[in-house]
């Protein structure tokens, strides 16, 4: 059963709108020069060699669709494609992701060195593939290289990441700072080349045993691990002609078959889209709802919250009335004590002194009062005494008069 490879449409056309990973029906129509630096399906139409992952996908812990990318893929024959997945499996389950906590700290690149044959004179058939791996786990982190060459017969090396660089085209750097070049743990390493040895000699064990059996009845455990085309046998001359004949009408179908997974895919497309638009107003509706009652719970808290701050400012209010009832009756008792003692002795003796006077000024006014009936008894009498006088006088005066004035008649 062939499986469905998508293609790095920016690779072809830089200005393309479509998402980076897409499936080649999707862009035949609309990615301008499809195909021109980079390999297509079509291009692995041959019996001998098939797309193998550089990477495969069951190495992952979930299923990610850019290890079905074909810029992770390789022409790789369907004996070569085993023994790469079995290795790689054997190596990962058994010395990489045990010596580097469970693979939580391991980062892995995977790649092809070219050689001079191509498929169809497009694809270059890979001299080698390798594998580095780096582990950067604090206190016991290192890093390995492993290469394993297409010809029959060769089984996979271990070789240092700097040893894997200069194999490379332009020497890269694979990992930075050379994965910690100076603080790698080496008996983790000597571990994982023990398991190494081990999966070399497996690997010897199985290529002795490949003259005694076709490859078709070989029942290893890497064989769970093909994601691509089950193993065909090698055909014959005549096998080759008629594949290069039959090759049109497999195009032909290749292309019923976009167009039938395109209208399928675009059905569902809209089928997603009609659901998404549903799913996003029932979204926009219940963050409305949730946003009024965060708003009203929020409200409620604002204010629960600013009780204590009010009672507080109430409190404090009280203690500054009370501090200024204090204030001014120590400037009172300041006022109080600053008054001369002489004042305050004259203060507390004074109602002994109003005591001590009063019989003196009833006394007073007795006597005041006496002086004042004697004074108007005597101005009584006076004035009656002078009256008399005057009367008195005044009848002497005529009594006289009268009295002469006979004694001259006489």
């Amino acid at each position: 059963m062939c499986l469905s490879f998508f293609i790095c449409q920016k690779i072809d056309d830089p200005t393309s709108t479509l998402r980076e990973l897409t499936d080649e029906a999707d862009a035949i129509s609309s990615v301008n020069s499809l195909g021109s630096k980079q390999a297509l399906s079509t291009d692995y139409v041959d019996p001998d060699y098939q797309r193998g992952q550089l990477y495969p996908f069951s190495l992952s812990s979930d299923f990610r669709e850019a290890t079905f990318a074909l810029t992770n893929a390789v022409p790789m024959s369907p004996s070569f494609q085993e023994r790469w997945y079995t290795n790689l499996r054997s190596l990962m389950e058994r010395a990489l992701t045990p010596q580097c906590g469970n693979g939580e700290d391991l980062y892995l690149i995977a790649g092809a060195v070219p050689s001079d044959r191509r498929l169809q004179d497009r694809v270059t058939i890979p001299a080698f593939v390798w594998l580095a791996a780096c582990c950067a786990m604090p206190g016991g982190g290192w890093a390995m290289g492993f290469v394993q060459h297409t010809r029959d017969g060769d089984i996979i090396e271990d070789v240092m990441v700097k040893e894997l660089e200069k194999l490379l085209p332009s020497n890269p750097q694979l990992f930075q700072d050379n994965c910690g070049e100076t603080e790698q743990d080496t008996e983790r390493m000597k571990k994982i080349l023990e398991v190494v040895n081990q999966v070399q000699d497996e690997e010897r064990m199985v290529q002795s045993k490949e003259d005694t059996r076709p490859l078709s009845s070989m029942t290893s455990e890497g064989s769970a691990l093909l994601p691509l085309e089950a193993p065909e046998e090698r055909r014959s001359f005549l096998g080759r002609l008629m594949g290069f004949i039959t090759t049109p009408v497999i195009r032909l179908f290749q292309l019923l078959y976009y167009v039938a997974v395109g209208i399928l895919k675009n059905i569902i497309y809209f089928l997603w889209f009609v659901t998404k638009q549903v799913i996003n107003g029932i979204e926009s509706c219940l963050y409305r709802l949730g946003s009024a009652t965060i708003s009203y719970f929020l409200a409620i808290g604002e204010e629960l919250a600013s009780i204590p701050w009010k009672v507080l400012k109430v409190m404090v209010k009280i203690i500054r009335a009370v501090l200024r009832i204090l204030c001014c009756l120590l400037k009172a008792i300041c006022r109080i004590l600053g008054i001369p003692v002489r004042v305050l002795v004259d203060v507390a003796t004074f109602p002994m002194h109003t005591l001590g006077a009063v019989p003196i000024v009833c006394k007073d006014i007795a006597v005041g009062l006496g002086g004042t009936i004697s004074l108007l008894f005597d101005t009584a009498f006076g004035t009656m005494g002078g009256v008399f006088q005057v009367i008195f006088s005044i009848c002497k005066k005529i009594g006289y008069r009268v009295t002469f004035d006979n004694s001259g008649e006489l």
